[in-house]
């Protein structure tokens, strides 16, 4: 009976809170929308994003918790094991290879390859390769045994930074090919088809494309219309269609396409059109491709629509299942774009030190334009972007190499940040180089042009914040969902309503939720820990807040949704930043005090950059621009990151201090 009371006394606190109206949401949802919310939002998330996630991986998802830190910040949870401590993966053997690798593939770049020939060229060079296929690059990822270097996610992502740093477009080439073009075989191919085209993929003797986009399907994959028809015998599908804008499309000789195939569904009986990853050769007949695209960057790359005109594809070609080319194409691009994060990674570093050298060495008004408080910040912000956009990239593949199945919000975000905080480092560095920087001979504006695309490619960013945030909020809507079927049976379910209420209660008295990064980050942290524990309980109110007023109508919300995605964005960069400077401190690394400046810097900002869009009055969002916005000189973070900001007289030794920190934070053995 005191059950019962303490019961029906949780019920009514939530009623008169506001947060459950009677015949409308039953206690937070109602129970019609309770029944049906997560279902919908499901299918939502499928069709509006394209979650990766089948009937069947769902079911286990519901047993098991998520470690996600990025699923569990939609729900006010503070999931640490995925990304507390920062992961050091390899072992002493791994590390070693590593070692012997990048040593040759730096010298390659630096003495060989040549960008600004393979631009004017609108090809890379033959010698370079060649250079390429005899140092395995081609099948970085390949198993040894198989003919490739066998590397995992974060030695390969080491390598990538490298060409990163070197020329994009080079990287297109080599990313279009293993990254995304034969990526579905190692993901799904079966034993027979790995043995068959691996080998001679890893080599570079055949290269791979991706074939997805068409004319009038981007964005919308789901909507595309090249058809595979299987024949009357079932030993092969007749392939007809084309594909718009595929790296490597003129060059290579197997193709992971992607059509729509007639599926019978097993229960009622009727036939739907659903999307089949096929693998198909050139060497099939019927595969053509136009001229190469006339294109803003990434000249050196080969771009062109490839056409299929009656291609008979063997049954035993399916990749994955049929009528499950929709899960391949997703868990495809989710598995590469950590590589892209990385590669970005190193065209910063690159950029960065053609920014510095500049600012070190050009005079006016008498003084090394380093000294004046506009370089310093410009220089300051750009340091920080290239270290948050490395340690998602590293976090993100280490979490891939641990095992980890989770982690298609944090990759997405990864592609995201790096992507716009690339074009951003790059565009500033020509600022401050002036008219030099707008020339071609410096080299930058190529870099700037091949930028271009990746806020574009593999998922637009706008796609894939709509993406972060529905994805989200699906995860926390399964959660009020089963609120609302704990108010159904209160009597079994006491503990969890109790725990609510409690929750509501200490947020309703200012109370906090109790979380605590305390014993997690390092001492010297403490405060940027505790900005962003600030800032993911705010955030996670907002999010239930939401949901609890625009129900499954939120996935229409855009200007809403993609507040929350650069929240999320933001919170998640934090995360990982705290992690990685805990790290270095704790170790005593020779760059740690200059993470943590750069640590504290990001999380002073960024936390009054979510405080705006997320301040809540009243149960609702604010206007976004009631808060003015903070200069640099109020921010204690960057005075610290650029004491040469006050002008003292030794200004100059700062500058320097700071340019050999940079040093050696970058110039790593590995």
């Amino acid at each position: 009976m005191q059950t019962a009371r303490m019961v029906h006394k949780v019920g009514l606190q939530l009623l008169r809170q506001g947060r459950a109206r009677p015949q409308s949401w039953c206690s937070f949802w109602g129970l019609k929308t309770a029944r049906n919310f997560a279902n919908k939002a499901t299918e939502v998330v499928l069709d509006k994003t394209g979650s990766v996630s089948s009937a069947k991986d769902k079911d286990t998802q519901n047993e098991m918790e998520s470690k996600s830190f990025a699923v569990g910040m939609f729900k006010g949870q503070l999931t640490t094991e995925q990304v507390f401590p920062y992961p050091s993966v390899l072992n002493e053997e791994q590390m070693q290879f590593l070692k012997e690798l990048v040593g040759p593939v730096s010298r390659f770049f630096e003495e060989v390859n040549n960008p600004a020939k393979n631009d004017s060229l609108e090809k890379v060079e033959d010698s370079t390769m060649q250079g390429l296929k005899e140092l395995g690059a081609f099948g970085l990822q390949v198993p040894s045994e198989l003919g490739g270097v066998g590397l995992c996610n974060t030695q390969y992502a080491r390598l990538v930074e490298i060409v990163g740093m070197h020329d994009l477009a080079v990287g297109i080439v080599l990313g279009a090919h293993q990254s995304i073009g034969f990526k579905g075989i190692l993901l799904f191919g079966t034993d027979a088809q790995k043995k068959k085209y691996l080998p001679k993929l890893a080599s570079g003797e055949n290269l791979a494309a991706f074939c997805l986009t068409e004319p009038s399907s981007g964005s919308d994959a789901a909507s595309i219309r090249t058809t595979a028809v299987p024949s009357s015998c079932g030993k092969y599908f007749t392939l007809n269609g084309s594909k718009l804008w595929i790296s490597n499309g003129g060059l290579a000789e197997v193709f992971t396409v992607f059509a729509k195939t007639p599926v019978k569904d097993a229960s009622s009986g009727a036939v739907k059109e659903k999307i089949t990853a096929f693998v198909v050769e050139r060497s099939f007949g019927g595969v053509t491709n136009g001229p190469g695209e006339k294109k803003m960057g990434i000249k050196a790359s080969n771009t062109a629509e490839v056409y299929f005109d009656g291609v008979q594809v063997p049954a035993e070609n399916v990749l994955g299942e049929v009528g499950g080319g929709f899960k391949v194409a997703m868990h495809i691009l989710n598995n590469g774009r950590f590589g892209m994060a990385a590669a970005l990674a190193g065209t910063m570093k690159s950029i960065i030190a053609k920014a510095v050298d500049h600012a070190a060495n050009r005079i006016q008004f008498g003084d090394k334009i380093h000294n004046f408080g506009l370089i310093q910040e410009k220089l300051a912000r750009m340091a920080v972007l290239q270290y948050v956009t490395e340690s998602m990239a590293y976090m993100v593949s280490s979490n891939m190499d641990q095992g980890f199945k989770d982690f298609q919000i944090e990759a997405a975000i990864s592609k995201i940040f790096g992507s716009e905080a690339a074009w951003t480092v790059t565009d500033e560095c020509i600022q401050i180089m002036g008219g030099m920087g707008f020339m071609q001979e410096p080299g930058v504006e190529k870099v700037l042009r091949d930028l271009r695309i990746f806020r574009i490619f593999e998922g637009t960013n706008d796609i894939l914040r709509l993406f972060v945030a529905l994805q989200g909020c699906m995860d926390k809507g399964k959660e009020l969902t089963g609120l609302g079927k704990a108010l159904k049976n209160p009597f079994g379910n006491a503990g969890l309503l109790l725990g609510e209420a409690g929750k509501q209660f200490r947020r309703r008295a200012g109370l906090g939720s109790g979380l605590s990064l305390s014993g997690i980050v390092h001492p010297d942290l403490s405060r940027s820990g505790e900005l962003a524990v600030g800032a993911l309980e705010q955030f996670a109110t907002v999010v239930e807040t939401k949901l609890i007023k625009f129900k499954k109508e939120i996935v229409n919300e855009q200007f809403l949704l993609h507040r929350l995605a650069d929240s999320a964005i933001d919170l998640y960069a934090m995360v990982v930043v705290l992690s990685r400077a805990s790290r270095s401190l704790s170790e005593g690394h020779p760059t740690a005090q200059h993470e943590k400046m750069l640590c504290d810097t990001w999380c002073i900002e960024v936390r009054a950059e979510c405080f705006k869009r997320t301040e809540v009055r009243e149960g609702t969002v604010s206007n976004p621009f009631f808060i003015p916005m903070f200069s640099s000189r109020q921010q204690p973070g960057f005075g610290k990151l650029w004491p040469a900001c006050s002008q003292t007289p030794n200004s100059t030794s700062s500058f320097e201090t700071l340019k050999a920190s940079l040093r050696q934070w970058w110039k790593r053995e590995v």
